[in-house]
C-alpha cells in the first residue's frame, strides 16, 4: 500500500484534509488510532464561529472557512445538521458592554457580519434572557454542526473517491529517506507516502516529536453540560457571555470559566465553556461543572428549573500562540500539519482542509498559510533536541 498523502487523525480537520485532497486527485490513506471521531470532535459543541475571533490570521481563516462551509460543501450541510443559527454575544456590565462594542467595531472592518444590541432589544433575540444585562451583539455568520457527522460523512464522500481509512492503527514512526519523511511506520505495516500530514489533535505534539521536530501542541481539558429536552427554540441562538472571547484568547493554566449556552435540534440544552490545562486528567471537576451552572443560570435564570441529564468533557489542541499549525514543516520536508485549532477545531476544518490541498498540488492557496507555518517554533528546536 502506499499514497500521495497519508492523513495521521480521523476527526474533523483530517477528515476534511483527506476530503479536499481525494477531490483534488490525491491518492489518500487516513490512518487512525482509534475510532472516526473518537477524540476532541467527538466532545465538543460544533461551533462553527466568527463572534469569538479577534482581528488576525484566526479571524481571516474563520471567515474563509465559511465559506467552504456555505458554498463548497453546501449541498452536504444536511448531512451534518449545518445550522446557520447566529451567535448572541452579550454583556452584564457597562464596562464589557464598551469593550464589545470597540470589538465589533475592528471585527466589521474585517468583513465580519454583526450588530450591536442595546438592552431593550436582547429579549428580542432571546425572550429567556435576564433582564440585567448591559447589552449585547449578533453575529448571523456564526453556526453550528454535529462535528461527528461531519467526519464520518467526509470520508465516507472521501472514500467514494478512492480514500482508504484504517481505523485502529496506530502510528510508530515514520519511514525516512536521510531528513525526508517518506511515509509512515503503524500498527499495521509501513505505508509508502510522498506527503504525511499530522492531523493528531490533541496527540499532535507527540507525533511530531517522533519526526524529531517540535510543535508545541498541548490539551486543554473542557466540560459541557447536556440538560433534557427543551421544546424547540427555546434558545434560539448560541448565547455567550463576552468574556468569552477573553478566555478564548488567554494562556492561563488554571480553570477558566464562561458561560456558553445553546439548544439543539433534538431539544436538549448545552451549557459550557471552561478551560484549564490539566494534561489529559479526565476527573470530573464539580468546581467547572458548577461554576458553568450558576453562570449559565445567571444568563437564563429559567433553567434552575431544568434538569442536566449528563456532563462530558474533552481537550482542545492548544497551541500558545493561539494559533493553529497549518502546512509544510520544512525541518522535516514530507511532514505537513493541520493542528492545534484549540476550540475552533470544527469550525476551521474545512477551510483548513481546502487549503492544505490546495497547497499539496502546488496550486496558489486562496489564504496565505505564512502565519500558521510550522516553522515559527524552528528557534525553540535546538532546545527540544
Amino acid at each position: 500500500m502506499s499514497a500521495d498523502l497519508v492523513v495521521v487523525g480521523a476527526g474533523v480537520v483530517g477528515a476534511a484534509s483527506a476530503y479536499f485532497a481525494a477531490l483534488a486527485g490525491l491518492r489518500v490513506v487516513v490512518v487512525e488510532r482509534g475510532a472516526i471521531a473518537g477524540g476532541t470532535s467527538s466532545a465538543g459543541e460544533g461551533n462553527v464561529l466568527v463572534s469569538d475571533k479577534q482581528a488576525g490570521p484566526e479571524l481571516d481563516l474563520a471567515l474563509y472557512s465559511q465559506r467552504v462551509w456555505r458554498e463548497d460543501l453546501a449541498e452536504h450541510g444536511d448531512l451534518w445538521e449545518f445550522e446557520a443559527k447566529g451567535g448572541l454575544v452579550v454583556a452584564a456590565s457597562e464596562q464589557s458592554h464598551a469593550a464589545l462594542r470597540e470589538l465589533t467595531v475592528h471585527q466589521r472592518r474585517c468583513g465580519v457580519e454583526v450588530r450591536d444590541v442595546p438592552r431593550a432589544e436582547l429579549r428580542d433575540y432571546e425572550p429567556h434572557l435576564s433582564p440585567r444585562l448591559a447589552g449585547g451583539a449578533y453575529y448571523p455568520q456564526d453556526a453550528q454542526v454535529q462535528p461527528m457527522l461531519v467526519a464520518a460523512h467526509l470520508l465516507r464522500l472521501a472514500r467514494e473517491r478512492g480514500t482508504r481509512v484504517r481505523t485502529h492503527t496506530e502510528v510508530t514512526g515514520f519511514l525516512r529517506d536521510g531528513p525526508r519523511v517518506t511515509g509512515v511506520r503503524t500498527s499495521g505495516g509501513d505505508i509508502p507516502a510522498s506527503a504525511v500530514l499530522n492531523a493528531a489533535g490533541t496527540w499532535a505534539g507527540d507525533l511530531a516529536g517522533r519526526a524529531g521536530v517540535r510543535v508545541p501542541v498541548l490539551p486543554r481539558r473542557g466540560f459541557v453540560l447536556v440538560t433534557q429536552p427543551m421544546p424547540p427554540r427555546t434558545i434560539r441562538h448560541k448565547v455567550y457571555a463576552a468574556e468569552y472571547v477573553g478566555d478564548v484568547s488567554s494562556s492561563d493554566a488554571a480553570l477558566q470559566t464562561s458561560p456558553v449556552v445553546e439548544g439543539t435540534v433534538g431539544g436538549t440544552i448545552l451549557i459550557g465553556a471552561s478551560r484549564e490545562r490539566v494534561g489529559l486528567d479526565r476527573t470530573m471537576s464539580v468546581t467547572a461543572v458548577g461554576t458553568l451552572a450558576a453562570k449559565a443560570i445567571a444568563l437564563f435564570p429559567m433553567l434552575r428549573q431544568i434538569r442536566v441529564m449528563r456532563t462530558y468533557l474533552g481537550f482542545r489542541p492548544y497551541c500558545p500562540d493561539h494559533l493553529p499549525v497549518i502546512g509544510p514543516d520544512t525541518r522535516a520536508p514530507g511532514l505537513w500539519h493541520a493542528c492545534g485549532h484549540e476550540g475552533a477545531g470544527i469550525g476551521l476544518s474545512v477551510g483548513t482542509g481546502k487549503l492544505i490541498a490546495q497547497a499539496l498540488v502546488g496550486e496558489r492557496t486562496d489564504l496565505s498559510l505564512t502565519p500558521f507555518a510550522p516553522d515559527r517554533f524552528a528557534q525553540d528546536e535546538e532546545a527540544f533536541r
